[in-house]
């Protein structure tokens, strides 16, 4: 790897202007988020500029507890279905003809097409009592009545799953597809079967690659904004809605602050251990 310097000035240009961009559209904005965040409110939008710690002791209220918890369960649930879903979908694509990948790639990528509110309202129909999936189950003899599944928390993770999903599968896809076909066949040379060789072979293999994707979809979830309003309740609310909330309707921009700066935090330090892990995984 060339590691050689610029031995002047000009050749540091390249650089002057990613930095300024960082600069001012990461640091300024960030910077004056934390600033603000030790303001006190003073209602109707207005804050006054004293220094205090009163907006991050309410972060440890039964409230707000409440909130990142339900937050943090939310991600966690997403990020566990959405791997057990595309970890062996993955897998089975990579040993799939080149034309079945082709198609199921496309489809994918159709999906991180659509707008989260196209998925959302797409989903709240799906789940409704007028044209949902429940009317199926009428005609199939398993309700006695229609019932609507949304909004609700079973209704907000499957929205949520169905598009996260496509991310942890283009994150896994190629991963897998570089494992030497050779180890599995040595493995069912000795007598193991396909679904073993999954389980004692494949999985611990992969195992930094599926805790690194499981962060990943972590921290999708922690910030996804729309679909806890269409598909949840407000007991199901994120911390981007929380933020969302505390800023425009509750005009306490002190509080939305500290909220974003938590949520900032909280995010670089689940980004910081996906590098880890990252880094474990190509030394492996």
């Amino acid at each position: 790897m060339n590691t050689t310097r610029p031995q002047n000035l000009t050749g540091y240009v390249p650089l002057i202007l990613p930095a300024a961009v960082l600069v001012m559209f990461f640091v300024v904005p960030f910077g004056s988020m934390i600033l603000i965040s030790f303001y006190k409110n003073l209602g109707g939008g207005l804050y006054e500029e004293i220094l205090n710690l009163d907006n991050y002791r309410r972060l440890i209220s039964p409230f707000f507890v409440g909130l990142l918890v339900a937050s943090f369960g939310l991600a966690l649930a997403v990020a566990a279905i959405s791997i057990v879903i595309a970890f062996p979908f993955s897998y089975l694509l990579v040993n799939s003809p080149r034309s079945t990948q082709v198609v199921w790639l496309i489809f994918m990528l159709s999906i991180l097409s659509l707008s989260e509110s196209i998925i959302g309202f797409a989903w709240s129909t799906i789940l409704s009592r007028t044209a949902g999936v429940s009317n199926l189950f009428v005609f199939l003899g398993l309700l006695d009545r229609p019932a609507s599944y949304a909004p609700g928390l079973g209704a907000l993770i499957a929205g949520v799953v169905y598009t996260a999903i496509p991310y942890a599968v283009l994150v896994l896809y190629p991963i897998l597809s570089r494992v030497d076909p050779s180890i599995e066949e040595a493995a069912r040379t000795l007598g193991t079967s396909p679904l073993r060789t999954f389980f004692i072979v494949v999985l611990p293999m992969q195992r930094n690659t599926i805790v690194t994707t499981f962060l990943m979809i972590l921290v999708f979830t922690l910030g996804t904004y729309l679909m806890p309003q269409i598909l949840g309740r407000p007991q199901h609310w994120t911390l981007s809605v929380a933020i969302s909330d505390q800023a425009l309707m509750q005009s306490n921009i002190p509080f939305a602050a500290a909220l974003a700066v938590f949520l900032v935090i909280v995010t670089l330090l689940i980004v910081g251990t996906v590098v880890l892990f990252g880094r474990k995984e190509n030394a492996s």
